[in-house]
């Protein structure tokens, strides 16, 4: 009874987030006289009708570009700057460091909201308004102190006396860096770098400020535009099958990493 007194309402709270993700998939395949004749029911056929206007008519196909340039840039940005950083806080120990940690830690409690202003005037005075890279370093230095402060508490762990050897076979700091601590740190490199990614490929409102032409818009974007003609057009099959193309790659790939996720949050709670 103990056991099925936790499992009936986790059954439930899945079968009520899986079901809306269902009907939109679902309702993707549909032509509209089918949404509005049975909106609840099996289509009659695969229509892949939906995905071919949303893929031509509505430029699906350079937003999802965009969208992976931002993403991937983003995720290697965030690795290049985290990376040596929280080695250096959590290592070297050099005089500042601990308060150094603690402000990125406290970082981590300010709303993002709090810079969209100052960020706006200051990509517009560097000439990186409605640029998917300029997007791509405001993701990327958004989320250094959530990607600092995992890294430190992996990088915690690792023996001192492996550095030690190292140092005493000839490596340089940067060598220990790239050949030591990187390597032993990869679960927690690769917990963040998921993360990070699906958080960058769903984002839409720093997107909607810092991006101003449909040539650049992010899938979020476009979709929200979709959603906007929808109720004038009744494209919502095309709306549905947007959602699809944008929900599907971040379902497979939390399916596939889903344990390295899960592992490496628990060893990072741990480790910190």
């Amino acid at each position: 009874m103990g056991r099925a007194g936790i499992r009936i309402p986790l059954v439930l709270w899945s079968l009520a987030v899986l079901y809306p993700i269902i009907w939109m998939f679902i309702g993707s395949f549909k032509s509209n006289g089918e949404i509005y004749a049975n909106p609840w029911g099996w289509p009659e056929s695969l229509n892949m009708g939906n995905f071919v206007t949303a893929w031509t008519e509505y430029n699906i196909d350079t937003s999802v570009f965009n969208s992976l340039i931002v993403t991937v840039v983003g995720a290697l940005l965030t690795l290049f700057l985290a990376i040596p950083t929280a080695y250096a806080i959590e290592r070297l120990r050099f005089r500042g460091s601990q308060f150094l940690f603690t402000l990125y830690v406290s970082a981590m409690m300010i709303p993002m909201v709090l810079g969209w202003i100052p960020l706006f005037f200051l990509l517009a005075r560097f000439n990186m308004l409605d640029n998917i890279y300029g997007l791509a370093i405001v993701y990327a230095v958004s989320q250094l102190p959530f990607t600092i402060f995992v890294l430190t508490s992996f990088m915690s762990t690792i023996p001192k006396s492996l550095e030690e050897s190292a140092a005493m076979d000839g490596l340089s700091p940067y060598g220990v860096l790239l050949k030591i601590i990187t390597p032993l740190s990869m679960s927690g490199i690769i917990t963040v770098t998921i993360m990070n990614a699906i958080q960058f490929w769903n984002e839409y409102f720093m997107a909607l400020i810092f991006l101003q032409t449909e040539e650049n818009y992010t899938l979020a974007l476009t979709i929200d535009f979709i959603s906007s003609e929808a109720q004038y057009t009744n494209a919502w099959g095309t709306l549905f099958a947007s959602l699809t193309i944008a929900i599907v790659p971040v379902i497979i790939l939390y399916a596939i990493f889903q344990q390295r996720i899960a592992k490496g949050m628990t060893e990072g709670a741990i480790k910190g």
